[in-house]
């Protein structure tokens, strides 16, 4: 009987985890931080009235990380010409001091040869081999050598000014070709127009989403986004299950940032809207979420033009609070 009872009792324990537990997100992107926004990728976006708290960052994207200065690279194959000690590793000291180098070994090799001559290990800095004579000769070594390195860095840091540890193989540009360059961001000011075509947008990609309309979506984002989206919907295929986002009603928006890189301009706003968000099988059964209480979501869209071509479309989702 108490053995029957154990089941029971864990089952009644875990009853308050389950009531707990978050639904899982299936609207586009579920609920995943995506995308690209040029140069400020992995830079966070100014908080809004709209996102107080906190932009989660990117969980996926195709702009790389910028290296830091003074850290290992991650390791990137064969496939890529790394630069001499680049990723902030120091050459070996005998590259970077070879004076200092050749002068210690000079000394070495003297005391070597002194000893190798019969006349002991300190015969080579001193004639008379005396113990206290050596030690006064290594003080003054010490001193010479130390006062050798002061002028060097002080002739170093006057000459070729400070250095970061790292130089690309391509006498400085970005050492990887997709990075965007680094050109001043221009802030841009935005029109109503433009923040009705957001709004538009937020509607008109799920509208697509629910319906599995790869064309829609493939006008409405960049060719970066498409390929998630086309992922998140196979999955949910391979699954035997669709996802279905209705009754979208915008709330309320809030410009987080407005820039130009180039000819692209981005623009990130922080959209919070409520929508019907389910998941069903092929049967129409309900697997997640419902189909008659709405949610309220909030996420940071970012979306970017070209100059001079029209439409916006979007760059990337992240999910916010």
């Amino acid at each position: 009987m108490r053995i029957r009872l154990i089941p029971l009792a864990t089952a009644v324990l875990c009853l308050p985890l389950f009531a707990l537990a978050p639904a899982a997100e299936a609207r586009a992107g579920m609920g995943s931080s995506l995308g690209s926004r040029g140069s400020r990728t992995w830079s966070a976006p100014p908080r809004t009235s709209v996102t107080p708290s906190w932009t989660r960052p990117m969980d996926r994207s195709m702009t790389p990380r910028t290296p830091s200065y003074g850290t290992a690279e991650p390791s990137m194959g064969s496939g890529f010409n790394r630069p001499a000690f680049g990723g902030g590793m120091r050459p070996p000291f005998a590259t970077r001091h070879p004076f200092l180098t050749s002068l210690a070994g000079g000394f070495l090799g003297a005391g070597l040869f002194g000893m190798l001559s019969g006349h002991g290990f300190f015969g080579g800095f001193s004639g008379g081999g005396s113990f206290f004579g050596f030690i006064f000769q290594a003080l003054l070594v010490a001193l010479l050598i130390n006062f050798i390195i002061k002028l060097w860095r002080r002739s170093s840091s006057t000459n070729n000014g400070p250095t970061t540890g790292f130089t690309p193989a391509n006498g400085g540009a970005s050492p990887f070709p997709s990075q965007p360059q680094a050109t001043p961001a221009q802030d841009v000011t935005l029109t109503p127009e433009d923040y009705q075509s957001f709004q538009q947008l937020l509607l008109n990609v799920q509208a697509a989403w629910s319906a599995q309309d790869m064309a829609s979506l493939q006008r409405m984002a960049t060719p970066e986004m498409v390929s998630y989206f086309n992922n998140q919907l196979s999955e949910l295929t391979s699954r035997g299950a669709r996802n279905i986002v209705s009754q979208v009603r915008f709330i309320r928006g809030d410009l987080a940032e407005a820039w130009r890189e180039g000819n692209i301009t981005y623009a990130s706003v922080a959209l919070q809207y409520s929508a019907v968000d389910v998941t069903t099988d092929s049967m129409g059964t309900v697997l997640d979420g419902s189909k008659t209480e709405p949610q309220t979501i909030t996420e940071l869209w970012t979306f970017l033009r070209a100059d001079g071509r029209g439409n916006w479309i979007l760059s990337a989702i992240q999910q916010a609070g």
